[in-house]
């Protein structure tokens, strides 16, 4: 447990519990940072009995003014039958009325129907989810379900926030539950739909013991202790989980056992529920709610929408959280100081509700909820929240840390703007789903580790995803909220390339540019999307479109739909049909084709991408300067560990410049070896020292990479190898500070000054083969005093600094080992999507933000001109 987070807020609110109970935010827990999933584990895994009972004697949940809300709850309460009658019959009215747009929304494409190319990242990261998946063990998952039903629950309890003493257990699970039948739909992998199916059968023998519809890792008495407002870490939350992957699990993989189980829980509560407005009212419910929920009322009308059943559609209504809607309904931007993430669920529950009702008040709640999250709320990547919370509007600038954007909350607004997407057709909202998946979602995995992800997307100055309050988390131990977001969001990375109007001539809109297949089954043709892999020497993004069917029948006429993005110059696109050119529409439209598909069809996309600057979102005129920096949809970030600051420089009239393909084949890592312990040339704070080899994707790996440079440009570069300059005159450049050199400084030692040095026969060196004669080693001689050596010591340790040593003893064998490094490709490479950034002070290195693994980086730059 790391006590000093706890005892840090302890203090604080121990200081001022009256002042943060008079100032808590309506419609939520009091104090309220018991709404923080972090706190509420941290704290209920402490020791100090006295804090806890001092923090949840001020547990309570805060009534809200009814004026804001009270239009939206229901006429008559659930306290008799005919009470319940009346609600059915009101809400078939409204199902029924002139309102209900349902029969105009854009159809999801199935997930069975798309399948990603494996050249793609999206790829990868979906292989590396699946392996994930399949490393998690059925006896593991269940075994606090057995516990709380009375069975028998062999194997190991996974630990983390599914331990047997989390209060949230079981969360995790239900998660997995969407996962699987979202990856078995994604890749038909039979071994993963036996684990899933072993999964449904295990909970089903739960829920059959405990026998009244119940089923959860934990027993029921934790919603005892919710109704009757005392402190609990949101049990409704994990039901919410555990009945979406039940649906989930019927939806996709055709499970009708876990419909029976979710239904039958869904029965249990609706008693419970009920029990609660009629012992007390239904103020006292929705008070309740003000525990975190998550997603209850969605699930809810998914079940409805699936059964017919209008009391699941009446028990949906009861987890519409009105506080919180109501606020959104009257259209005031006072989403600050919320939880987040317990929040936008609520907000996709709401669209649900407006799509099986054609209630339009919650089609315009979502609307202005998308609107002011994206005007005052979200960073760059499309991401939002700070510390788990929102922060007041347009305020953005001093909320940059290393706790922003936590993951579950852009998996949900991803959920939002999918909706409005298929509502309206606007481009906006596909723009946003592209920006949030690629900036916010892609990059949450450590590369191709399976179980390896974070919780949250750190934004501040020199941060790194390792260094955050929770860093990366691992397989078995971490199960926090966002790892159960995070592998959904890693299973179902096709469900928003395509999207359908059926009909007597259907059609496709093409919404995310990702290279896959889809059998486009309503137009009778499958279709390949091939995007070409995005470079910064090579400013266009590549798209090609290939059609075929079977036996060479020729599809129904039918219209593709293709996005031309906001980020783009549609001036400068380029699109064609069977190599004739179409007319393209400005930038925010789709361009539609019309016909008859056949095989062997072909439509071409070429879309210019550009550097362009995006200000935070704070309208502090001390703050106007701070800039993100974007290449088409995909987020930059710089690669530093302290500089903001950047008056920029321009070159040629560009201050941003590619990084050129060839530059990869410069980049080298010099070692030596000291026993059994291998040691790296470093850019230790320029200056130049040994280091321990670190672990790629680390930013001491960015540290031990350089990259040799020509002295000699008339040899046009390197062209396979930094092995065919030895021999000749290099520099050579930290990774990291591109445009510097290392230099011989006053005390021979070497440091990393400008290359505009006056001195430049201090920063030339020439490569030689390694004076210690050794197959593969290579020696570093300051060209300007001959026989001057880079050199380590006799004695490696780490942090010590080279120097350089001149030696005419050439019978000196300690001096040519120490004098002597074996020559390594570079342990860091550049991104294809990488530039240079020029300033007056330092250069930077631009690199997609989702490529980063440990590195530190800065995603805002204070830019001066």
């Amino acid at each position: 447990m790391k006590s000093g987070f706890i005892v840090t807020i302890a203090i604080a609110l121990l200081l001022h519990i009256t002042f943060l109970v008079s100032l808590a935010k309506e419609c939520t827990n009091t104090p309220s940072q018991l709404s923080s999933h972090t706190f509420r584990n941290e704290l209920l895994r402490s020791n100090n009995e006295s804090l806890k009972t001092e923090l949840f004697s001020h547990y309570h949940l805060t009534p809200t003014d009814d004026s804001a809300w009270s239009s939206l709850l229901p006429r008559k309460m659930l306290r008799e039958e005919e009470d319940e009658y009346s609600w059915t019959i009101m809400y078939r009215k409204i199902k029924n009325s002139d309102d209900n747009a349902s029969g105009s929304f854009l159809k999801d494409v199935s997930l069975h129907d798309v399948r990603l190319d494996p050249s793609t990242f999206q790829w990868r990261a979906q292989q590396t989810n699946l392996e994930y998946l399949l490393m998690l063990d059925v006896d593991g998952l269940s075994w606090s379900f057995r516990k709380a039903a009375g069975l028998v629950a062999p194997g190991v309890p996974y630990g983390g926030w599914e331990g047997p003493d989390s209060e949230l257990r079981g969360h995790f699970v239900g998660h997995y539950l969407s996962a699987t039948a979202y990856m078995w739909a994604s890749t038909h992998n039979e071994t993963l739909k036996e684990k899933m199916s072993a999964l449904v059968s295990a909970l089903s023998a739960c829920q059959e013991k405990v026998g009244t519809g119940y089923l959860s890792a934990f027993p029921s008495s934790f919603f005892d202790r919710f109704e009757a407002i005392k402190p609990v870490w949101a049990p409704y939350y994990t039901i919410h989980k555990i009945l979406a992957g039940l649906v989930d699990q019927y939806k996709l993989a055709g499970n009708s056992q876990a419909l029976k189980m979710a239904t039958w829980m869904a029965d249990y509560f609706y008693i419970r529920v009920r029990n609660v407005i009629k012992m007390y009212s239904v103020e006292r419910h929705w008070q309740s709610l003000n525990e975190e929920t998550g997603g209850m009322n969605d699930v809810l009308y998914q079940i409805y929408s699936i059964t017919g059943d209008s009391k699941y559609l009446l028990l949906a209504h009861l987890f519409d959280k009105p506080c919180f809607l109501g606020v959104l309904a009257i259209q005031a931007d006072d989403i600050s100081g919320f939880h987040s993430n317990t929040h936008i669920p609520i907000v996709v529950g709401s669209q649900l509700r407006y799509e099986i009702t054609g209630d339009p008040l919650h089609k315009e709640i979502s609307m202005f909820f998308m609107d002011i999250v994206n005007a005052s709320h979200s960073y760059a990547t499309g991401g939002t929240s700070v510390g788990e919370f929102w922060q007041d509007p347009k305020r953005l600038a001093t909320s940059l840390q290393t706790e922003n954007e936590e993951s579950c909350t852009t998996y949900n607004m991803l959920k939002v703007s999918r909706n409005l997407f298929r509502w309206t057709k606007e481009v906006s909202y596909a723009d946003y789903y592209e920006r949030a998946l690629t900036n916010g979602v892609l990059g949450i995995q450590r590369g191709t580790e399976p179980g390896r992800m974070i919780y949250m997307l750190p934004l501040g100055k020199g941060v790194s995803k390792a260094v955050t309050y929770h860093g990366w988390g691992t397989p078995y131990d971490a199960f926090w909220c966002c790892y159960g977001t995070g592998i959904e969001s890693f299973s179902k990375l096709g469900d928003s390339i395509y999207f359908q109007e059926d009909g007597e001539s259907p059609a496709l809109y093409v919404t995310q540019y990702i290279s896959s297949t889809l059998d486009w089954k309503s137009s009778g043709v499958s279709l390949s999307q091939t995007v070409k892999p995005v470079v910064s020497w090579d400013p266009y993004m590549r798209v090609t479109f290939t059609f075929s069917s079977s036996k060479g029948v020729i599809g129904k006429e039918s219209t593709l739909n293709l996005r031309i993005p906001v980020w783009t110059n549609s001036e400068s696109a380029k699109v064609s049909l069977n190599k004739q050119s179409l007319k393209v529409p400005a930038s925010g439209n789709f361009l539609s084709i019309k016909q008859n598909w056949k095989s062997g069809d072909q439509v071409t996309m070429e879309l210019p991408l550009s550097i362009r600057t995006e200000a935070i979102k704070d309208d502090r005129p001390e703050y106007a300067s701070l800039q993100a920096i974007l290449y088409g949809p995909y987020l930059l970030a710089g690669l530093t560990s302290r500089e903001w600051s950047i008056t920029t420089q321009a070159k040629d009239n560009i201050w941003i410049s590619s990084i050129p393909e060839t530059h990869n084949s410069h980049l080298v890592t010099l070692s030596q070896q000291s026993g059994n312990v291998s040691y790296v040339l470093s850019n230790n704070n320029q200056t130049i020292t040994m280091e321990v080899t670190p672990a790629p994707g680390t930013q001491t790996a960015v540290a031990a990479t350089f990259r040799l440079v020509a002295a000699d440009d008339s040899k046009g570069g390197i062209s396979s190898g930094p092995e065919e300059l030895i021999g000749s005159q290099v520099m050579i450049e930290p990774f990291d500070f591109p445009g510097m050199l290392v230099t011989q400084a006053t005390d021979s030692s070497l440091a990393v000054q400008g290359s505009s040095s006056s001195d430049k026969e201090a920063s030339r060196f020439r490569l030689v083969a390694g004076v210690d004669g050794k197959q593969g080693s290579v020696s570093l001689m300051l060209e300007g005093k001959k026989g001057c050596y880079v050199y380590s010591d006799q004695t490696l340790k780490p942090g010590m600094k080279l120097k350089l040593k001149c030696d005419s003893d050439a019978s000196d064998e300690k001096f040519k080992e120490a004098s002597s490094f074996v020559l390594r490709k570079g342990m860091s490479q550049y991104n294809p999507m990488s530039f240079v950034m020029n300033g007056v002070q330092r250069n930077f290195v631009l690199s997609p933000l989702f490529s980063l693994r440990d590195e530190t980086y800065n995603v805002y730059f204070s830019l001066q001109t």
